[in-house]
């Protein structure tokens, strides 16, 4: 975490960390033109957030997009915060973004396994209970099939969908519908992307969420920095976080 704190700790950096809060997914041209600093000084800042796994670059076309990552400032809660007070920190998610039409969420985060453990933590119903609420996938996994995911606690289903990408242990592509609630599922489908990169001794987890409505509520997406977050301390140390969507069923 040393380099979340280095990064957060210079008030320059906090301001791009505010601007992207406002608008995600800007391009350092934009950036630039929004704070009183050279093209250059701007692209060091952003790599050192980038460093920290603060703000996730993707590159569309011939532009670069800059993304707030709120699984790290998610991960200082969890470690931290939870202790003495958290329910200020559950406004993290809420972010705003318009890209276009519709708005995509990039999440980011390091986990010590390898790919295969990972897809399968990503895949196996069991295993993705034991981070996801206590939620379970279900599907065959093979392209163009479908998937559901259920609570034996829950009274409907919650989300479902279809495979449109199988690319085992690196590359799943999923169109989604949010089932738990009328009004999550009148949101339409939107796309959720799992990509795995191995780095070193561990993997590089990003999951985008895109193809959502602009006007999309954050309980369509916010859950993701706990979803990340319970992942890796489950692979890395086999225990279970706790968070407060953990408990949105009843715990257990």
């Amino acid at each position: 975490m040393d380099p979340v704190f280095r990064a957060l700790a210079d008030p320059t950096r906090r301001a791009l960390l505010d601007s992207l809060l406002v608008e995600d997914g800007q391009t350092l041209a934009a950036l630039t033109c929004a704070h009183d600093m050279t093209r250059v000084a701007v692209a060091k800042h952003l790599g050192i957030l980038e460093g920290a796994g603060l703000v996730v670059a993707k590159r569309s076309g011939r532009e670069k997009h800059h993304y707030l990552n709120v699984v790290p400032i998610r991960r200082l809660h969890d470690r931290w915060i939870t202790k003495y007070t958290g329910s200020w920190a559950d406004g993290l998610s809420d972010l705003k973004s318009t890209l276009e039409t519709t708005m995509e969420k990039v999440f980011e985060i390091y986990i010590r396994t390898t790919p295969e453990q990972l897809w399968h933590a990503i895949t196996d119903p069991e295993t993705r209970a034991k981070y996801q609420f206590g939620a379970s996938v279900h599907s065959d996994w093979s392209q163009g099939s479908t998937f559901t995911t259920t609570h034996p606690r829950a009274e409907r289903g919650l989300s479902r969908g279809e495979n449109l990408v199988v690319d085992a242990p690196r590359r799943l592509v999923q169109s989604m519908v949010t089932t738990w609630s009328d009004d999550l599922e009148a949101q339409g489908t939107t796309r959720v992307t799992w990509e795995i990169e191995p780095v070193g001794d561990s993997c590089r987890l990003t999951v985008t969420h895109d193809q959502l409505p602009n006007d999309a509520p954050p309980a369509l997406y916010g859950g993701w920095p706990m979803i990340l977050s319970g992942l890796k301390t489950w692979l890395e140390t086999g225990a279970v976080l706790t968070t407060p969507g953990s408990q949105m069923y009843g715990g257990g």
